[in-house]
């Protein structure tokens, strides 16, 4: 038992954080004598000023100085919180509105759905990697060759803007227009290795683009596989969130043309999983597509032996005539197949009938992918091991206008495509045969032909350190002509179906075998093929690996450069490690938390599960006759015995 001291203690402490009117009222409630009440009370009209109440006063003093303190440093922090997260929305804001083609692909989602946005939102996507990659190699390699480059006294005709020769043949653009010595200014003592900046600028580019691209897997493939919403199918956002904040005429009709498109997708792919089919249908399907991935395959096969057979030709027929434009009949071949080869796989949806669209253009995807990569391989290895060890001057520079030739034909053909079928396929499908009406997007073929050009521009980077440039141009021009055709010539898909999963998808297949295959590319030229004696940043090396061998060579000559660079080597790596380790560290907090929260649900739903048992066992023992008619109800109705249960809660706890 307590003493009446250390009740008077506990009553003291509890008055200090009262009001003046919950300190009456508590006084009131005390179960004291009137005059006890009355000594605890302060009444400046009946009684003078107690002892008790001026211990509560002073007590009440002496910590009012610290709770001002308190309160003014958790106002400041609440101040500093509350004006970082609006200055974090407004930046949120101000890069929403400045978003390259925001507006444009809200309008493409709304028409269209999220299976034709998702090849805008890859195409945006890989012109950012463009431009970072322009910036750089800008920066690090181009700037510096333009301070010590000579004046080009090549004619200028305008064929070079077809051939890439000629006149670019001794600008910036090429790799055997770069110095191999160091650049230095007689102003400053600096010096800037040029064979160090060449080789090192691509290489950090290249690891770089390594780095994002798995991030970006990682990030969509957590987004779109691992997250519990897609299990859902992101009904609650459809049906019961709506922006408010979304006030424009416009802007809501736009807003609930999106919701309109995601419902028609989500419940298309519940009628598409649901659809059952006999042993002989299946096996009827699969056959067919065995045929179809046999035909497919061959077709592509035939094309690489076609390629390679022609460049051999090619390179006899240049020696043989001297006309310019002859060089432009390899890339015009191969661009002439890029074009048919993949229609025609895309007829074979005709006789496929894959049961979900998704599937159709995972197929399609494979089988252009396989044919386009297998054509620059085949390009590579003849350029790798025909080209390089023949003898041919300046090699590089070769390869280089060869990609650029390859790069330009592709984009000619892809505009060809698409502003002349807006006419083509209105004057077929609406006048000539109606029947056939509007065609729709071929996601496939378009994406495949952004995988094509992207890996060009990667092969090409150490050949033609502008392409990156020139891949941006071809992205932003090619971005508006599909925007117009999609609006004036496609349909939306007849089969609605939701493509969250396909960016994952344009990732891996950029990924592997795209930008695996430039790497081992590289890194074969790099390694194993000696570089041209008279020019290039590497001319007279035995290989272009040799560059580093030498400059390691001479940091363990001065021991002082070398101390200096490894301090510089560990220190980015520390700093990375450091930055990792929180990110680990944030990771695991929020690990536990969510393990956490899991367990206490568990524990809620075992609590909620006793106390129905309970109830149930207390009608069972009250009433037995209407536990019957109650289980008949309960099959009718059953949440009937849940509301019950709840309502029965309330009671209990009125408060809750």
């Amino acid at each position: 038992m307590l003493s009446e001291d250390q009740v008077n203690e506990i009553l003291i402490a509890s008055l200090i954080s009262m009001t003046f009117r919950d300190r009456i009222k508590t006084i009131r409630s005390q179960p004291k004598t009137m005059e006890e009440k009355r000594k605890l009370r302060y009444e400046p009209d009946l009684s003078p000023r107690p002892d008790y109440l001026n211990i509560v006063d002073r007590e009440k003093s002496k910590q009012s100085y610290h709770t001002f303190e308190i309160n003014y440093c958790a106002q400041c922090l609440s101040s500093i919180s509350l004006a970082y997260r609006r200055s974090k929305n407004s930046l949120s804001e101000l890069l929403d509105s400045i978003s390259l083609w925001q507006k444009t692909l809200k309008v493409i989602g709304g028409k269209f759905g999220t299976s034709v946005l998702s090849y805008f939102n890859f195409l945006r996507w890989l012109l950012k990697f463009n431009v970072f990659f322009f910036v750089v190699i800008f920066s690090f390699i181009v700037i510096p060759q333009f301070t010590v480059a000579n004046s080009n006294t090549v004619r200028f005709t305008g064929l070079e803007f077809f051939t890439g020769a000629g006149y670019f043949g001794n600008t910036v653009m090429y790799y055997g227009f770069y110095t191999n010595s160091t650049i230095q200014h007689r102003n400053s003592g600096a010096s800037y290795n040029m064979q160090l900046a060449y080789i090192f600028t691509i290489g950090v580019c290249l690891v770089i683009c390594f780095f994002i691209l798995l991030s970006s897997m990682a990030k969509y493939f957590r987004n779109n596989f691992i997250n519990p919403h897609i299990y859902s199918r992101g009904i609650a956002k459809l049906v019961f969130c709506w922006d408010f904040t979304v006030t424009h005429d416009k802007a809501v009709r736009l807003k609930q043309k999106n919701l309109s498109t995601e419902i028609r997708e989500n419940l298309s792919e519940i009628r598409q999983e649901n659809v059952k089919f006999t042993f002989h249908q299946r096996l009827t399907r699969f056959s067919v597509h065995v045929m179809a991935w046999l035909v497919s395959t061959g077709v592509a096969v035939a094309c690489c032996a076609a390629v390679y057979y022609l460049a051999e030709y090619n390179s006899e027929f240049l020696k043989a005539h001297k006309n310019p434009g002859a060089v432009l009949l390899l890339p015009f071949v191969v661009s002439c197949i890029n074009l048919a080869v993949p229609r025609f796989y895309s007829m074979f949806r005709l006789v496929e009938w894959y049961e979900m669209p998704r599937h159709e253009v995972y197929a399609l995807l494979i089988r252009n992918i396989f044919l386009k990569i297998s054509i620059i391989g085949v390009l590579c290895y003849y350029w790798l091991n025909i080209v390089a060890p023949s003898g041919e001057q300046c090699w590089e520079t070769f390869i280089g206008q060869e990609i650029y030739r390859l790069l330009l034909m592709d984009f000619v053909f892809s505009l060809a495509d698409s502003l002349l079928g807006i006419h083509f396929h209105r004057l077929i499908g609406m006048k000539c045969i109606t029947s056939l009406g509007l065609q729709e997007f071929d996601i496939a073929r378009n994406v495949l032909e952004l995988i094509y050009t992207q890996t060009l521009a990667w092969l090409g980077i150490f050949f033609c350190p502008l392409l990156p440039l020139i891949q941006m141009l071809n992205l932003f021009i090619m971005f508006y002509v599909k925007n117009i055709s999609l609006m004036m010539t496609f349909q939306p898909p007849s089969k609605a179906w939701r493509a969250s999963q396909m960016m994952t998808l344009f990732i891996f297949l950029l990924f592997f075998p795209s930008f695996t295959g430039v790497l081992c590319t590289l890194a074969i030229t790099i390694w194993r093929l000696q570089p041209s004696a008279d020019c290039g940043p590497f001319q007279g090396l035995p290989s272009f690996i040799q560059s580093i061998y030498s400059w390691i060579d001479t940091l363990s000559k001065n021991p002082g450069y070398l101390v200096h660079f490894f301090f510089i080597l560990t220190l980015i790596v520390l700093i990375i490690t450091y930055l990792y380790w929180q990110i680990t560290e944030g990771r695991k907090v929020m690990i536990r938390l969510l393990h956490e929260q899991i367990v206490n649900e568990g524990k809620d739903k075992m609590f909620l599960i006793e106390k129905l048992i309970k109830l149930q066992d207390m009608e069972k023992k009250a009433n037995p006759s209407a536990l019957i008619l109650e289980s008949r109800e309960t099959e009718v109705r059953p949440e009937a015995a849940y509301l019950r249960f709840r309502r029965s809660v309330q009671e209990e706890n009125p408060k809750a």
